[in-house]
């Protein structure tokens, strides 16, 4: 009896030697274009698909495998008479191997190339015949990535690919469709400006992590965070790590000068604008020593050896960076866990952010406001100075990524203060000047920025007190005229944005 075994794919990685190994294991070969220009290019016999169907591609390739005879082969049940003597009648051969990978949609629609160049690599055919073999897995193997190629074909060699590797591989083909379908219907949802009809999140699975946020919760990975770091050094990365990775990283990434950012718990406990990386990490640890041990620094120009020395000083759970000289790359290997990560590209400033809740999930917009698309309104009676704008910059984008409610005190370009994540605005203007002193900073001259309006008085006059001489807020709140009020009678400027920026 006949075998028969189609291919017909995009990514053509290994096609002609896995085609070769299955006409060793006795297998016609039916091809489609370009795949069997590949396999004959090697030597090796294969058919076209208009051979079996006596129907030619048509429409430029659009129409090839749409056939009855290709999808009655695939479909038709073994161990069903009526099936078997309907097959029979109609000439249709069994098909037990289908391997196909689609048209890469994915990658062409990042593209900048026209619609109608987009809309031709949207794959009909493949992801119909992937489909109808993983339905039929029973009877049928479906392959949809030449990394399952090497165990299929051992397996084959042992007599016979077992219903349990069938059934794995049915479960690949339809998650493979399934990504690619997510991205063809989110490409229409934002290219013809439609309202969304269901929240698509399908997402391949990069990797398994040790536990989740505790030790007793499971934890994974999934996505392309590889596209964006790659580690160099240390301990696998665990699902804490890698939440405060990308909180520092998107702080570090509102700055274009020499910067260092730490990251403790998801908020930046210190933050610093520099000449020079060594500078920028000093000032940056100053703001608060002791929370920053066990953080995250981050920088957005290479690490030297004298920062790397520095570093080394204190346990760090991650130092990150753009690049990093040689030696400074020995000196921080030599704490053998610490995770030494090269940040390969800008983090997304667009795109979603998802909460998980009861039944379903929040999606809202990421906050992607940009401190030079702000109008500022200066509201006081007093202008701020060229140096204390300069500074508010610093300590608003500083405080836009830091828990609410939140309040950054800063001076010179460097945090010296923070108070995150707290119930009430005064505690949070409180915990960031005690914090400030109590590292050894003058708040004389310092600046602060709020995340959201000073819903009283009480927290302009906290600030004003300590010596803080400029403030940032978005504005908005029912009792602005008495927080102006305050700050004129410290002679404070400030500045409305209009721009709220919590961060739960």
């Amino acid at each position: 009896m006949k075998k028969f075994a189609i291919l017909s794919v995009s990514d053509k990685t290994g096609i002609a030697d896995f085609a070769e190994s299955l006409v060793n294991f006795g297998y016609e070969i039916i091809a489609t274009g370009n795949t069997a220009k590949v396999i004959r290019e090697k030597g090796i016999e294969c058919k076209d698909v208009s051979d079996l169907t006596g129907f030619p591609e048509i429409f430029e390739g659009r129409v090839k495998t749409l056939h009855p005879k290709i999808f009655g082969g695939i479909l038709f049940r073994r161990d069903n008479m009526q099936d078997k003597s309907e097959a029979n009648e109609n000439g249709i051969e069994p098909v037990d191997i289908v391997c196909v990978n689609l048209y890469p949609f994915p990658e062409v629609v990042k593209k900048d190339v026209s619609l109608q160049e987009k809309i031709e690599n949207i794959d009909i055919g493949g992801p119909s015949l992937i489909r109808a073999a993983a339905k039929n897995y029973k009877f049928v193997s479906v392959l949809t990535n030449p990394a399952q190629y090497d165990s299929f074909l051992n397996e084959l060699n042992s007599g016979e690919v077992s219903l349990k590797t069938r059934e794995k591989l049915a479960y690949e083909a339809f998650a493979h469709t399934s990504f690619y379908d997510t991205v063809i219907a989110d490409f229409f949802e934002s290219e013809f400006n439609l309202e969304p009809s269901a929240f698509r999140l399908n997402l391949p699975f990069e990797k398994k992590l040790r536990y989740g946020e505790n030790p007793h919760q499971e934890g994974a990975l999934f996505g392309n965070f590889s596209d964006y770091f790659e580690q160099l050094h240390g301990k696998e990365l665990s699902f804490n790590n890698i939440a405060d990775l990308t909180a520092a990283v998107e702080t570090l990434n509102e700055f274009k000068n020499t910067t260092c950012v730490i990251v403790k718990h998801m908020n930046p406990c210190g933050s610093a604008v520099a000449e020079d990386v060594l500078t920028a990490y000093t000032n940056a640890l100053a703001c608060d020593p002791v929370s920053a041990f066990g953080g995250i620094a981050v920088f957005n120009r290479e690490v030297n050896a004298a920062t790397a020395e520095k570093l080394n000083e204190m346990f760090l759970e991650i130092v990150a960076a753009p690049s990093f000289a040689p030696d400074a790359l020995e000196i921080l290997k030599k704490k053998k866990n610490r995770r030494i990560l090269l940040i390969k590209k800008e983090l997304p400033s667009s795109g979603k952010d998802v909460k998980v809740v009861p039944g379903g999930v929040l999606v809202q917009e990421k906050d992607n406001s940009k401190i030079e698309q702000l109008e500022f309104q200066t509201v006081t009676n007093r202008e701020c100075t060229e140096k204390e704008l300069r500074d508010l910059k610093f300590a608003w984008a500083v405080c836009k990524h830091t828990k609410s409610n939140a309040i950054v005190v800063a001076k010179d370009q460097m945090g010296i203060g923070v108070g995150a994540g707290q119930m009430s605005r005064v505690d949070a203007a409180e915990i960031a000047v005690n914090k400030a002193h109590a590292n050894g900073h003058s708040l004389q001259g310092a600046v602060a920025a709020s995340d959201a309006f000073f819903p009283f008085p009480d927290g302009i006059e906290t600030l004003a007190e300590q010596g803080i001489t400029a403030v940032i807020q978005p504005g908005g709140s029912i009792r602005d005229e008495q927080v102006i009020e305050a700050a004129n009678k410290f002679n404070i400027a400030m500045i409305f944005t209009g721009i709220r920026n919590f961060k739960h």
